[in-house]
């Protein structure tokens, strides 16, 4: 795909380029991230510098990802299948559709590309991505794979 070799920047680069959060906000988040653990966009919202619509819409501005709210989508179960429930959390994402080889995820950050590189290991399939928002992501994982864990 051709898009992953453009992006070699990460969410946070991106957000501070398009003037959401500042350096010294991005270096408090990265040492949080550096002790803890956890996904850069999460930290930034929770520590209230970034909300999760201004990270969505920068990644649809800066790469085109298009963006999919995922409320009033429904899922197919078998799909959801493709995808542990632990990966799905771990990396905050959902898949949505299969045609053929191609696998379609919604993810909060689709720059995360080790993300995807798992997703593409584990499900044999090539990935194509969609931006969420985080909570909403989360809503889907509940609601897709409380049963399946």
């Amino acid at each position: 795909m051709a898009v992953r070799r453009v992006i070699n920047k990460q969410l946070g680069e991106l957000l501070l380029e398009r003037g959401i959060i500042s350096q010294i906000q991005l270096d408090q988040a990265l040492e949080i991230q550096h002790s803890k653990g956890g996904l850069i966009g999460e930290i930034l919202v929770e520590l209230g510098f970034a909300k999760e619509e201004d990270i969505a819409q920068s990644l649809t501005a800066q790469y085109g990802f298009p963006y999919l709210p995922l409320n009033n989508y429904e899922v197919n179960p078998e799909i959801t299948g493709i995808i542990p429930g632990r990966v799905a959390r771990q990396y905050l994402l959902v898949p949505i559709d299969k045609i053929g080889n191609n696998l379609t995820l919604a993810m909060s950050n689709p720059l995360n590309v080790p993300a995807i590189e798992d997703v593409e290991l584990l499900s044999g399939c090539s990935v194509q991505t969609f931006v969420s928002t985080s909570s909403d992501i989360k809503k889907a994982i509940e609601r897709y794979y409380k049963d399946k864990e």
